[in-house]
């Protein structure tokens, strides 16, 4: 008897006996219900034997018997939910396997809970509903068979990689049928927020309307994914809405898991507690900087993968240059609390930021990872290495959070055991689904999550894509690259440039920049040319040094079919 609980109230297993109530009352069972007909099987138990054992132990039994997951009907639903909800609790339901049964909670949860929700929840318990995705979309109905949209390219996410990969398309065949799925109004330009946060960009040079941006001849569809069908090259929708496709893009970024440091959310934005992963965080950001005159400064930086790895550590760099221009440095004690072991991940550029460390007088505390925050009392607690909880007070905490991919993506059937997009780290091909690709900071490559590494790997997606048309006959490679300019003073920059493991991968000639000193060509180039770049390069199809590296000799079993 295996006994898979869904949520607290609801349980489902496979077949069971009556010898087996005795357990099932132990487990603190109050309720059966019984989702498997009699005689499927020469060697089943009978329900109503099942039942008596049931009863006779004050155990509610309930037999509703169901043929097989297609046969569901609307009316099997709606009572199986008066039963859960209604018999004394908790409530184990079982079948041959447990899989009607699970089917038979999702689709009646199909009001109540997102998609996501209902798939990693049952996904816990060791039940695939990814069969029923269309109908737990369509409120537990059936939906039609027909496609709502069909398009031979659809990208999911309109952020910097997805709206880069659509102009780089679009620039490489002006003749593609593509589609761009994102329900956001407004596009961001985060890499500048550490700059908002430091007194030098203001927010409204960091935004910009999506519609502005959406390429020409580029459909935009303003909806939200729900749920993937990659056997059936379809995407559905919030609303049960279903895309049909021949090739798909998955680039829709992270989510910051605010909520899982206890106390944040209560009290972000006041109380000193700030960051600049917000775009309406950043500014209070640099008030705070502006009125610290003494006291504690904590900055923190959550486990790995993260965006923009070195971010965390700008925003200390930029407020205690503040403080040390405007004399104030002695009288506040910067610390950064990093969950990670060491201050950088590229051993090259690590010398110049420990001289910046030194400036600052920051104390360094590594494998110290922030889990709560008390803005009212000023207070943030850290588990450390030996796995005890410290304890800090602070003036002002600029925290970084923990990311994750988004939920619709975890519960999707693209992700490895990590719960990002498995994709070939050359090629960001998918390496199940042939058809689908992936770029940005959701997908599973070992490159640095920056908008550098997306603006690389647009073009080396939109190549391949097409040479998997047979629009071209070469394949591009992604080498890993990405870039952090670590902003350590104003004015100057350590311009890291890396690609896999490691490796240094300079953009410019060493006379001109090298990247493991702070620089203020590096420093001219993130505060003036970057942006233009941005919203007028990247975001346009205009590849200046974003060529792909081309390659005729390296290809996938599905290259070779």
């Amino acid at each position: 008897m295996k006994l898979n609980h869904i949520t607290e109230q609801v349980s489902a297993s496979p077949q069971i006996s009556s010898s087996d109530i005795t357990a099932i009352q132990a487990a603190g069972f109050k309720s059966i219900i019984c989702n498997r007909p009699d005689g499927e099987d020469s060697d089943q138990p009978n329900h109503s034997e099942i039942s008596a054992a049931a009863k006779a132990l004050g155990i509610d039994f309930i037999y509703q018997p169901i043929n097989n997951t297609g046969s569901i009907t609307t009316e099997d639903i709606e009572q199986f939910e008066h039963y859960t909800n209604s018999l004394p609790g908790p409530v184990l339901a079982y079948c041959r396997t447990g899989t009607r049964s699970t089917t038979l909670w999702s689709l009646s949860q199909a009001k109540h809970k997102s998609i996501p929700e209902i798939i990693e929840l049952t996904k816990a318990a060791g039940y695939d509903m990814s069969g029923v995705v269309r109908r737990i979309a369509n409120g537990g109905e059936i939906p039609l068979d027909t496609p709502d949209l069909v398009c031979q390219v659809a990208i999911v996410g309109a952020g910097a990689a997805g709206i880069a990969v659509a102009s780089s398309l679009a620039k490489r065949h002006t003749e593609l049928d593509i589609i761009i799925i994102d329900p956001a109004d407004i596009h961001y330009y985060q890499p500048g927020w550490t700059m908002v946060g430091g007194g030098i960009f203001s927010q409204e040079q960091t935004v910009k309307t999506m519609a502005s941006l959406i390429p020409p001849g580029i459909k935009w569809l303003k909806e939200a994914v729900a749920a993937f069908e990659p056997e059936n090259n379809s995407l559905i929708l919030s609303g049960c809405k279903v895309v049909k496709y021949e090739h798909l893009i998955v680039c829709p970024g992270l989510k910051l898991d605010w909520e899982s440091i206890e106390g944040l959310t209560n009290t972000l934005g006041k109380n000193g507690v700030t960051s600049n992963y917000r775009f309406d965080l950043a500014p209070y950001t640099w008030d705070l900087v502006k009125s610290l005159k003494s006291g504690k400064a904590i900055f923190t930086q959550p486990p790995m993968p993260i965006k923009c790895a070195g971010a965390p550590q700008k925003a200390m760099y930029l407020s205690s240059d503040y403080w040390y221009r405007n004399h104030l440095i002695n009288d506040i004690d910067v610390e950064f609390y990093n969950a990670g072991p060491v201050l950088f991940g590229v051993d090259s550029y690590v010398p110049a930021l420990m001289k910046y460390v030194d400036r600052y007088q920051a104390a360094l505390n590594f494998s110290h990872n922030l889990v709560k925050v008390d803005g009212e009392a000023q207070t943030a607690w850290f588990t450390n290495p030996q796995g005890e909880v410290v304890e800090k007070q602070f003036d002002m905490l600029h925290v970084c959070p923990p990311q994750t991919a988004p939920d619709f993506i975890k519960s999707s059937p693209l992700v490895d055991e990590n719960g990002w997009i498995d994709v070939d780290q050359s090629t960001l091909r998918h390496k199940k689904y042939h058809n689908i690709y992936s770029l940005g900071d959701v997908m599973n490559a070992p490159n640095a999550k920056t908008a550098a590494a997306a603006r690389k790997q647009a073009p080396v997606v939109a190549n391949n894509l097409l040479s998997d048309m047979g629009l071209n006959n070469r394949r591009a490679i992604y080498d890993g690259y990405g870039s952090c300019p670590l902003t350590v003073e104003k004015g100057k920059i350590v311009l890291a440039e890396f690609g896999y493991g490691g490796k240094l991968l300079p953009s410019f000639p060493k006379f001109i920049v090298d990247g493991t000193k702070p620089s203020r060509i590096s420093w001219f180039l993130k505060e003036k040319l970057l942006p233009p770049i941005y919203w007028k390069a990247m975001l346009k199809g205009r590849e200046w040094l974003a060529q792909p590296q081309m390659s005729k000799t390296v290809k996938t079993k599905f290259d070779q079919k």
